[in-house]
């Protein structure tokens, strides 16, 4: 009796412990996780990882493909979590808001050009509205969620500036400039508004001659870089570069040094021709050397905002942790890569990059 209530439970655990196999098991090959029962498929993986490879560049190599791949993976699942979350909590973004950011988005392009941008990267207007939809849905849910809980207060200010004087102690003279690029050759990683690129030496003297005409006009500075800048680092900002030590402004082109020097805060330069592109600067402010006080309005303001970075920073951690821990996910692709142990399985092989073309949104952000 005894042998028979023995062999009973080892029946039992035995198909307790298949039945847990199983619960890993991918509904089918083509989909890669699931958030909450909210699956995310292979196809959705292969149109961000497009958007992430250059094919002008050396062709990733198996390990490097799939490494992207999860890291794209692991950041659309934290996605799916947050916009679950938010749905949740009553924060999606209404239609009206999609609408205006959709808008916003297509401004740039003519009709034409906007079709080929999404067919360029294999994805129609729904799928880019749905992108929108989720991505304002998180900015409401982090802005509830995480940022509002964050206040910087006058003595956090006092005690960060007390702790870190020295940092505020400006050795040598320091320049803020901002810049407006323009390069004659084509460019991969132009990303401006217009997504506006000079191909050629004559038309990029032609485009600098027009920036210029226009900045003598009364146009804004910021705005001509963020639509028209070739410099894929600064013109998402207006070209700002930010303050620049007069020693480093003497390391650089000294055409370069020479401009910024004969100008005045506020004032923008002429065309500066170096020997890889044309350049438009602009002198923001300029700064003496020596102690800047705590009263000082950029001192504070720079105190809080670097604050304000930290705090959110943790809190966004700490948020996307506890959410992840209350979900249910399931990553059957790392879960593939783990049983092979490393080794590429035939149903993650690299896609081929898209065309070079700006993408109609941005991959998924890492939360």
């Amino acid at each position: 009796m005894q042998k028979r209530l023995i062999s009973a439970a080892l029946i039992v655990a035995t198909l307790a412990w298949a039945g847990g196999c199983r619960k890993g098991e991918a509904p089918s090959p083509d989909v890669w996780a699931e958030v909450n029962g909210t699956q995310i498929e292979r196809s959705e993986v292969e149109q961000y990882y497009r958007t992430r490879v250059n094919p002008q560049t050396q062709t990733p190599s198996h390990e490097e493909s799939l490494s992207l791949m999860l890291n794209i993976l692991d950041d659309l699942i934290n996605n799916e979590i947050l916009f679950e979350r938010a749905e949740k909590l009553g924060l999606s973004a209404s239609d009206g808001d999609v609408e205006d950011k959709f808008a916003e988005f297509k401004s740039p392009y003519t009709d034409d050009e906007f079709q080929r941008q999404l067919q360029s990267r294999g994805v129609t207007v729904d799928d880019l509205k749905k992108d929108i939809r989720r991505e304002l849905s998180i900015q409401k849910l982090m802005n509830a969620e995480v940022n509002s809980k964050i206040n910087i207060t006058d003595q956090d200010v006092s005690d960060f500036y007390n702790q870190n004087r020295q940092q505020f102690n400006v050795a040598e003279t320091q320049y803020r400039l901002a810049q407006i690029v323009v390069t004659p050759r084509k460019d991969q990683e132009v990303r401006n508004r217009k997504n506006d690129d000079a191909t050629t030496d004559a038309e990029a003297r032609a485009k600098v001659a027009m920036l210029l005409k226009q900045l003598k006009s009364g146009a804004d500075f910021s705005e001509l870089a963020m639509d028209y800048s070739e410099d894929p680092q600064t013109a998402g900002s207006g070209g700002d570069l930010g303050y620049v030590p007069e020693s480093s402004l003497g390391q650089s082109n000294p055409a370069l040094k020479a401009a910024v020097m004969a100008l005045k805060p506020g004032e923008t330069s002429g065309v500066i021709v170096l020997p890889d592109s044309y350049r438009i600067l602009k002198l923001v402010a300029k700064e003496a050397p020596g102690q800047r006080d705590l009263n000082d309005p950029s001192v504070q303001q720079s105190i809080r905002d670097a604050l304000r970075t930290r705090k959110e920073q943790l809190l966004r951690t700490a948020y996307l942790t506890d959410a992840r821990d209350q979900a249910k996910v399931e990553n059957y692709l790392a879960q593939q890569v783990i049983e092979s142990s490393g080794r590429l399985p035939e149903v993650v092989a690299p896609p081929s990059a898209a065309p070079d073309m700006a993408p109609p949104a941005e991959a998924p952000p890492q939360q």
